[in-house]
């Protein structure tokens, strides 16, 4: 039995413990602080944290407007309207000012559910990716993520990270978490065969696919990249050469995100393997529960042990 964490509260809980460290780290939400946990911080430093009501665009230039002054601002609200409501802030008055400021966003995906499909944001990787200065993080565990948090903190330049809604299985220990660097892919699962390249939600699903792969003598690679930008070309392009095919899979349209990313480094460096792109297929999904979608949208296990085959 996987044992299930709350990544969410595992961004509150590291808040807190930030706030400790650093004093001037403040934390701004839009009217969502108990979803996105940022409740917690509120609760323990009042005066650092900022309800910003349902403005997310004045939030964001507020977040930079606090960055100028030498906080550290820590923004959060779900994923769709982190980026694709403030789109214009975050590009001039963070990305182009080069502002110290932590895009921090929950409800990333499909798995949202049913929330239905205004609130599953497929896009937000690709939309922040494009952008220079920005650093793009998708955590796949709770640990994960609060070790990418304090990283996050530790590091000046603007910052874009996603989460899911709901609670994620522990992948790694807290030993695995100690050497953990922002643009360093993780081998989870060595192999030979091929390599399955996940973010996020997807990296557990890849290690159960990389399970059933096994038993019909598949030996696939699972590589856990949680920074999307900047991307770990060197690991990349090491299971290039290593393995004889490539998959990626992400919670995301195939379009912008992780797979676009990958392609576009083996493109550049000469390497025609065979490959890819696992995730949401150019098109909108619909509301139900997260499993039924990962399913209906080819997200589950047994899609990507079928993808693999297919390219062995």
């Amino acid at each position: 039995m996987k044992q299930l964490v709350n990544t969410r509260n595992t961004y509150g809980g590291t808040l807190v413990e930030l706030g400790k460290k650093y004093p001037n780290l403040v934390v701004l939400d839009a009217d969502l602080s108990k979803s996105t946990k940022t409740i917690l911080f509120a609760k323990q430093y009042p005066d650092r944290f900022f309800e910003m009501g349902i403005a997310e665009a004045n939030m964001i230039s507020t977040a930079a407007g606090l960055a100028s002054c030498g906080k550290i601002p820590f923004v959060s609200t779900f994923a769709v309207f982190a980026t694709g409501r403030v789109y214009d802030q975050i590009r001039m008055d963070i990305s182009y000012s080069n502002a110290n400021v932590k895009i921090f966003a929950t409800h990333g995906g499909i798995s949202v559910g049913k929330d239905g499909a205004s609130h599953q944001m497929i896009e937000d990787l690709a939309l922040m990716r494009v952008l220079p200065n920005m650093t793009v993080l998708a955590p796949s565990d709770a640990l994960q993520t609060k070790k990418i948090v304090e990283l996050m903190a530790a590091t000046v330049g603007p910052m874009y990270a996603r989460i899911g809604r709901a609670s994620a299985p522990l992948i790694y220990s807290k030993e695995d978490m100690k050497n953990l660097k922002i643009g360093k892919g993780i081998v989870c699962q060595d192999g030979d065969d091929l390599t399955i390249i996940a973010c996020g939600t997807m990296v557990d699903y890849a290690l159960d696919a990389s399970k059933l792969l096994k038993k019909e003598n598949i030996q696939a690679r699972v590589i856990d990249m949680h920074t999307i930008k900047p991307l770990d070309a060197k690991l990349l392009l090491k299971c290039a050469q290593e393995t004889n095919a490539l998959l990626t899979i992400e919670e995301h349209s195939i379009i912008g995100g992780l797979g676009s990313a990958v392609a576009e480094q083996l493109a550049e460096h000469g390497y025609a393997k065979k490959f890819i792109r696992m995730g949401v297929k150019d098109t909108f999904c619909e509301s139900g529960d997260p499993q039924d979608l990962f399913e209906k949208y080819g997200l589950s296990a047994h899609h990507i042990v079928e993808a693999a085959k297919s390219l062995i």
